[in-house]
């Protein structure tokens, strides 16, 4: 099993696209690589993130990387759908060099005249966010998501 942090704007709608996708084990609300080591609520800093673990021989960090940008803007600065400020950044977060490396390429192979906005950058600083944002869009399906409803379903695993 292997890990990898994502940002893409609001973590419930993130949380609930991820992690339905071939190769995830599970997932976790969070917030990654804010100013301060801490579990206060101001959160300084932070991206709302979702923690994704994952079967590198099923789906590779490459393949994440094309299902995250099926749901994101990555030329949008601190921006996704309605949710604006820093904490709803684009980013990918790791302690593996490897999987750093590989996000790095993905989007140097897709950048344009417009440079991608989603920051790769070791992580520091995780925080697991309370039960509360834990799985929200499966406990309330209705709650707001800037993810729209096809792309959320998408990929649903059978039960």
């Amino acid at each position: 099993m292997e890990q990898i942090y994502v940002a893409g704007g609001c973590l419930w709608g993130v949380q609930e696209f991820m992690k339905h996708l071939p190769g995830v084990i599970s997932t976790e609300a969070g917030r990654a690589n804010g100013t301060t080591n801490t579990t206060q609520s101001d959160y300084d800093g932070y991206a709302e993130c979702v923690r994704i673990d994952f079967d590198a021989t099923v789906v590779s960090v490459e393949q994440l990387m094309g299902y995250l940008f099926e749901i994101i803007d990555p030329y949008s600065i601190n921006k996704q759908g309605e949710d604006v400020g820093e904490k709803y950044r684009t980013g990918v977060y790791s302690k593996d060099p490897a999987h750093l490396d590989k996000a790095k390429q993905y989007i140097n192979a897709r950048e344009d005249k417009e440079q991608i906005a989603v920051e790769v950058l070791p992580l520091v600083n995780y925080v697991k966010s309370d039960e509360e944002h834990q799985d929200r869009l499966t406990r309330f399906p209705n709650d707001y998501c800037h993810i729209p409803l096809d792309l959320l379903h998408k990929y649903k695993k059978a039960n």
